[in-house]
């Protein structure tokens, strides 16, 4: 009776946090009348509802321990992990390959595609700071921003096409990454974060109000697209474009396929410089320099270059994607490199789990595919993505993938478990 009367008082108080939240959040919405007026709409049944799930979520969670250090995996769970990881992972590469000539697939879904393997390549790329270097970074937008605009503004004043205004893009945002890098060397935990989000900032302000180069508020437009080997897809069918030196009849949705498959293509040189990269001297010193930095320091390990890589090569694969954003959008403002972006960037990592290639893959096509099936419950959205992550925090504190393999071990190479795996804390 001890045990139910500790449970019912901590769910009724998690229940009156959650009242002080929603009574203002969901209980009250600003409508307007057919007149046009604005009146304050009334929602305590919906407030209601939600505190009665929190209530017996929280119940269930105390009275039956689900806990983080209860659901640890047997071996036997752990090795039917590692062996549907490695079915799964070539899965879902053909998947990706053959996802446009699925039949039904249409307009809709490869903009999904397309939008899901940018966020996989992002959060590979700030994988390798935060993951592997262990450096929390908060102001990863401002490198993604940096390859958006460089791209944007070399094509607009020198008439750089995309396939030479790709490397500059990703050079350009190294450079910056490098520039961050050396204010922070001495900093570590949350005095990091800060930095770099003020960072982010500094770089989304300055965008906004450099009008003279960036366009201020109203952005820069008619940014140029990518050919097809100079071969650009016009609907005109002319001599010259990719319809007719293929045949084909002119369809907007080439354009889409190609896009598809030049980030896909991006996503894959990512992910394939981080996982050699990362056996290498410096990918071992980045591990080094994320479990204990004074250990780092005493074993010889030059710190500063360590961390300095890490920024340039994670700001490199960020404004590689910025390159892409643009030219794809053919369209960028200010608007579309807020903090939020990092949020959902960080998010993506922590929650796939630090260090997981396979994991922030997963979470990227959990957080960004898989909401859009909540689209249609408008602002109840949001809602549903923060349960979410609520629930696998809870459950699965240090990711979707939680166990780990050495880069190097001697001998045989033995899977590390999740509960020797630090969690996204930064």
């Amino acid at each position: 009776m001890t045990r139910l009367t500790a449970a019912l008082r901590d769910a009724a108080i998690a229940t009156a946090v959650a009242f002080g939240l929603f009574c203002v959040m969901v209980g009250l919405r600003t409508d307007v009348a057919p007149s046009g007026e604005l009146f304050l709409r009334q929602r305590w049944g919906d407030v209601a509802i939600l505190c009665g799930l929190v209530f017996l979520g929280r119940l269930v969670v105390t009275l039956w321990g689900l806990r983080p250090h209860s659901l640890a995996p047997s071996p036997r769970q752990a090795a039917l992990t590692r062996w549907l990881a490695g079915v799964f992972a070539p899965a879902l590469l053909a998947a990706a390959l053959l996802l446009p000539f699925v039949p039904g697939i249409g307009r809709y879904e490869l903009d999904l595609g397309i939008l899901v393997l940018t966020y996989v390549m992002l959060g590979w790329g700030l994988n390798i700071v935060v993951g592997l270097a262990g450096l929390l970074d908060l102001g990863y937008v401002a490198f993604y921003a940096v390859g958006a605009y460089s791209y944007a503004l070399l094509a607009q004043y020198f008439g750089f096409s995309f396939w030479l205004c790709l490397p500059l893009a990703g050079i350009l945002a190294a450079f910056w990454g490098v520039l961050l890098g050396f204010p922070v060397l001495r900093l570590r935990g949350d005095y990091l974060a800060i930095v770099t989000l003020a960072f982010g900032e500094i770089i989304r302000i300055v965008l906004l109000n450099w009008v003279e180069l960036t366009g201020g508020p109203n952005g820069i437009g008619g940014i140029p697209r990518p050919s097809f080997f100079g071969l650009p897809f016009d609907m005109s069918g002319e001599p010259g474009t990719f319809a007719h030196f293929f045949g084909l009849e002119p369809n907007p949705v080439h354009r889409v396929i190609f896009l598809y498959y030049l980030i896909f293509a991006l996503a894959l040189l990512t992910n394939w410089v981080s996982v050699r990269i990362r056996r290498q001297p410096i990918g071992r010193a980045w591990e080094a320099l994320r479990e204990d930095e004074i250990a780092c320091r005493a074993l010889g390990i030059n710190v500063r270059n360590t961390k300095l890589t890490a920024f340039a090569l994670g700001a490199m694969f960020g404004g590689f994607a910025g390159a892409f954003f643009a030219t794809r959008q053919g369209f960028i403002s200010p608007e579309s490199f807020t903090f939020i972006e990092s949020a959902i960037i960080l998010a993506i990592v922590v929650l796939g789990g630090m260090g997981s290639q396979i994991g922030v893959a997963v979470a990227a096509m959990v957080m960004i595919g898989g909401f859009e099936l909540f689209r249609d419950l408008e602002e109840w959205r949001m809602l549903v993505f923060g349960a979410a992550m609520v629930v696998i925090m809870v459950l699965r504190p240090r990711g979707l993938v939680g166990t780990r393999t050495p880069t190097i071990a001697l001998g045989q190479r033995r899977v590390v478990a999740a509960e020797h795996v630090s969690e996204g804390r930064g």
